[in-house]
């Protein structure tokens, strides 16, 4: 495989010197960076057990901020993790550890809320017993433009995304593992990220994002079954439900995303980034963004403009 002179990633942001002096979120506190620590018994630390969500803050706000809590509050409650914050107060610390940080745009948010710390080194949650642990990390991010300009390389791994009655990948967990896994497959193949099959042999997703095809002018996408249901993937179906492009959420192999004219991925910090090539073979003509890709991309931005402008008269 061709090298890019850098190795990308999903989550590569325009460096900021500002983020070198956060002040972050913890349990109810906002303290400076080198501050905010956790116990070394906190059930996250210790085996990775607890949820959490990626944010964006555009012009004052969260974006789709309903859709995320109702997917972190449904996962909490899924694994009887009691949070300890209702969704406005939740609205409220991240709104003032933006401003801490005098943040008013252009920001990202990491919320994790574990099962808190426990009084023994060992797994049973019962051995939580003071309260959960929640933390809150903005920071001053902007996608790194060189994501538009090359795209993402793709490396098919070994490592699968698997059933629910293992580890179901609707849930957000602090349990990354299996993706953590895939991602160092497709680095050391020589890719950017990993494009995860399913337990069918079924294209899934990437360690990192959802993952979209454009074959014959329609989008496809997995069915949903055993990935991450994105907000962003959501909104992009929608948003070509809505704008008559053709979209589909099916079964599909590797035979058809080789063929494929376009690919992108989907996540809430990159929106939807293009994809250069998979498995070493180039995807489509495009070097970067394919023009299927570019126009879900101008009808997503004016999706979070409209979203913003009707979050800013509902606070007014």
């Amino acid at each position: 495989m061709d090298r890019h002179s850098k190795s990308l990633t999903t989550h590569d942001a325009e460096e900021d010197p500002r983020n070198r002096a956060l002040q972050i979120f913890v349990n109810g506190d906002i303290v400076p960076r080198e501050q905010a620590v956790v116990s070394v018994y906190d059930s996250g630390f210790m085996l990775g057990d607890g949820m959490w969500e990626g944010l964006r803050f555009y012009d004052g706000v969260w974006a789709f901020f309903d859709d995320h809590m109702d997917r972190l509050f449904d996962s909490c409650k899924a694994v009887s993790i009691e949070i300890g914050m209702s969704r406005d107060e939740i609205h409220a610390a991240l709104n003032a550890t933006a401003a801490a940080n005098q943040i008013t745009t252009d920001a990202h948010c990491r919320l994790m809320i574990t099962r808190g710390v426990k009084a023994k080194p060992f797994q049973h949650p019962k051995l939580s017993q003071s309260g959960p642990t929640v933390v809150a990390i903005v920071e001053h991010s902007k996608p790194s433009e060189s994501l538009l300009e090359k795209g993402i390389r793709l490396a098919t791994v070994p490592q699968i995304r698997g059933l629910p009655m293992s580890q179901d990948a609707k849930y957000n967990s602090h349990s990354k593992l299996n993706c953590v896994i895939a991602c160092l497959q497709a680095e050391q193949a020589g890719a950017d990220e990993g494009l995860m099959l399913d337990p069918h042999g079924f294209v899934n997703t990437t360690n990192a994002c959802n993952f979209f095809i454009v074959r014959r002018g329609e989008v496809w996408t997995s069915t949903g079954d055993y990935c991450m249901n994105g907000v962003t993937r959501q909104k992009v179906i929608d948003l070509c439900r809505t704008n008559d492009i053709p979209v589909r959420e099916k079964n599909y192999s590797l035979y058809e995303a080789y063929g494929a004219e376009e690919a992108f991925l989907t996540g809430t910090f990159g929106a939807q980034t293009p994809v250069s090539e998979i498995d070493g073979k180039p995807v489509g003509e495009h070097a970067a963004a394919g023009p299927v890709t570019q126009r879900i991309r101008a009808l997503y931005k004016d999706l979070i403009a409209r979203h913003v402008t009707q979050m800013k008269a509902r606070q007014d």
